[in-house]
Order: C-alpha cells, then structure tokens, then sequence
C-alpha cells in the first residue's frame, strides 16, 4: 500500500477528514447511520465499504453518489500503470483507487470501513483521522485474525491513532480490555458503550445517553435490537464531529440505507412464487454473533406477529456454520440449505444439512433458493398463518439474491 500510494503522490494524505471503522459486526450499519446523519446536516461525504453485493461500484461513494464505472476503469488502470507489474491484492489495489477517488474531488468528510482486521487492513494508511470507530468483536476470520477475542480485538484496535478520539460499541469484557489498553498507550480518548454513552429501548423508539445529553429518537429504520447499539455509536460519533443535534440524530437513524441487513423483499421472481401474505427476509450476517442478533430478531418478530419461520440458508466453508445456526434452535420449522452459486468457497448444502441437522434442527439440501421457497409454499398450504421466510447465512448468497431478484 505504502510503495503504491508513494508513487501516485500519496493521496492519502490529501483527504477529507476521515472515520475510520473496524470492528467484527455493524461496521457498515454504523457506517450507514453516520453518513446519512452528516449528510442531513449538509455535509458531503465520501464512503468506502466492502465487500459488494451486486456491483462493485457499490464500494466506492463519491460526494454520497456511487462511482461511475469509467471513472472506475480510469483510476484503477491509472494504479495499475502505477504499480507496473509488482506484487499487490485485489483489495489493495482497489482501496488505493478509492483513495486517489477520494483525494480528487472535495467533501467535508470520508469514512473508510476496514476490509479485514485493522492492524494490517489497507485502509490502515491514514495517519491522522478525525475519529476511529470500533464496532463490536466477536470470533471471525480466526485463520487471519488469531482464535481468541483478545487476539481479534488487538487487530481490530490497530486502527486507533494518537491522540484521535476512539468510539468503541458494546464488547465483550477481554475486547474492551485490549482496546483501551491500545488507546491509552496512544493517548486516544475513548468513548466506550455502557461507560459514556448507552441506548435504551422505549414504547415508540430508543433513547441515547451521551454525555451532552438524552435524545429520544425513533427506531432505527435498519431492524434489530442490536441496530440500537449501531445507532448509539454512530450518534455518539456525530456528537464528536459537532453534529450531535436532534434533528440530525432522528435523520441518522431514519435516512439510512444498507442492503441485505434484515432487507425485507417486497417484490421480484422470489417474492411472486412465494405463499400469498409470506414476509420475506434477506440477511448477510455470517458468524455466531450475527446468528445471535438475527435469531434475536426472528424470536422479537414472533412475539409480536405468529408466523412459522423457515430458513434458507448458504454459507462459505471458512466460516462457523454451528456457531450461526445454534441460535435458531426451537424458532425455526426447517432450514432448506444451498450452495451459493459461482462462490468455489461455498460450503456444499449436503454437508450444511448435516451440520445443521447435528444442532438439532430439521433440515434438507435443496437445488436453489427458488426451489426452497416453492417447497415451503406446497408446506405452507394448510397452515392459516403465511409463513416468514429468512434467506441467510452471507453476503455472497445476499447479492446474488438482489442481483437476480431485482
């Protein structure tokens, strides 16, 4: 990154101020929630997030309008000119783009989501950002990362710089431990979840506690109880930037957008063969803790509106399978496991009903999502409530979806 970004005249350092966001799950609601909040207060922003779900212009806003492909073209054959044939990743070389994207044109601020880790992401190039985020730390990318919380949360917490104000989400204990050991040793003041600021659910919304004050918003457009924490620290971050305010607070969480978290399908080919009534639900998430957060969500769902829940579900063979499905013990009637077509890590759907059927939940392996959803709508014809259907277990399988489902 160093050697390329020296040779187009290190772009990075000609940036607007920059959020940096790590962090294991929410990186990119809380990231959504921020961008929409600045925006609501007049203010230009550029965003740089990963991975895509049908295009890969999606990575890269421009100003909040996302990059035109011949400006993509241009840039990244301009890096590659630039990197005249040595050694460099995909995910190298396209941040380098977006950050010669970002260098060029004017904006007031620039979030940049970590790809992997922190310590060692690509992104970790900027040497003096106005504020780093770090969302919640749970076990993932063990092979990369290291196979304890600790081990994670020191990669993730390598993106905290001196004397740069640190907001950190709810983590577990041994996280928090190595986070704020990082910030002391860099002189970064840290606003923890719980310690500084807290988010509380109420009859009509959710509250933020911060230390300016009490808002009392409505909740968060992106569903899910864990969406509140999301929200809390993207509020909590805007409090630093100097746009704490209520109005920009309730835009935050109102105006925000990110596909295939909790993305109810009202229409397309998938919607139309499904049972008459039927909620359809999309989600990326992809590790035990998003499994947690999601099965939370389905049980919440239930409480409030009885329907039998099935699931659809593909995941990649270097992720937790277990982890993820364990949650929805006794919520769910039946997972329907597939592949996800044209991923060569796709874990194969025999051996997703295996694991799935060793967690004790019913299970079969199906051809597609398509043939899933007509298999529950011949289930469902007897029942008196339509049925939820959950399509999840990762982002591959979430863009596909949208890709084919309009």
């Amino acid at each position: 990154m160093t050697r390329l970004l020296d040779r187009l005249g290190n772009p990075e350092r000609a940036l607007p101020p920059v959020i940096h966001i790590a962090g294991t799950n929410g990186k990119g609601s809380t990231g959504a929630f921020l961008r929409a909040g600045l925006e609501a207060a007049g203010k230009t922003v550029h965003a740089y997030t990963s991975p895509h779900l049908v295009q890969f212009r999606e990575r890269i806003r421009l100003r909040g309008t996302l990059i035109e492909d011949t400006a993509l073209t241009e840039l990244l054959e301009e890096c590659e000119a630039a990197n005249d044939g040595a050694a460099i990743t995909f995910f190298e070389i396209t941040t380098v783009a977006a950050l010669l994207a970002f260098s060029r044109i004017p904006a007031d601020y620039c979030i940049l989501e970590v790809g992997l880790g922190g310590r060692l992401d690509a992104t970790n190039v900027i040497d003096a950002p106005a504020l780093t985020i770090i969302t919640p730390v749970s076990l993932d990318h063990q092979s990369y990362l290291g196979d304890t919380i600790e081990r994670i949360a020191a990669e993730k917490a390598g993106i905290i710089k001196p004397g740069v104000p640190v907001v950190v989400g709810l983590q577990d204990e041994p996280a928090l431990k190595v986070i704020a050991e990082t910030a002391a040793r860099n002189r970064a003041m840290v606003h923890a979840f719980g310690a500084d600021w807290s988010v509380r659910p109420e009859v009509n919304g959710f509250s933020v506690q911060y230390p300016d004050g009490l808002l009392d918003l409505p909740r968060p457009v992106l569903p899910g109880a864990h969406q509140l924490e999301n929200a809390g620290a993207a509020i909590m971050a805007l409090a630093l930037l100097g746009h704490g305010d209520e109005k920009t607070a309730t835009a935050a969480v109102t105006r925000a957008e990110w596909p295939a978290r909790m993305q109810r399908l009202k229409h397309g080919p998938l919607f139309d063969v499904a049972p008459q009534g039927a909620e359809i639900w999309l989600d990326g998430g992809h590790n035990p803790a998003a499994g947690e957060a999601v099965a939370s969500l389905m049980a919440d769902m239930e409480e409030h509106g009885p329907k039998p829940l099935y699931m659809i579900c593909g995941m990649l063979n270097t992720k937790d399978p277990t982890g993820y499905l364990e949650p929805f013990h006794g919520l769910v009637r039946r997972v329907y496991c597939v592949d996800i077509p044209g991923e060569t890590a796709t874990l194969a759907a025999e051996d997703l009903m295996d694991i799935a059927l060793d967690a004790d939940l019913d299970a079969i392996a199906v051809e597609d999502v398509a043939t899933a959803i007509r298999l529950i709508a011949g289930e469902e014809s007897s029942d008196l409530e339509p049925p939820r259907i959950l399509i999840c277990g990762s982002l591959y399988l979430a863009g596909r979806i949208l890709r084919e489902n309009g």
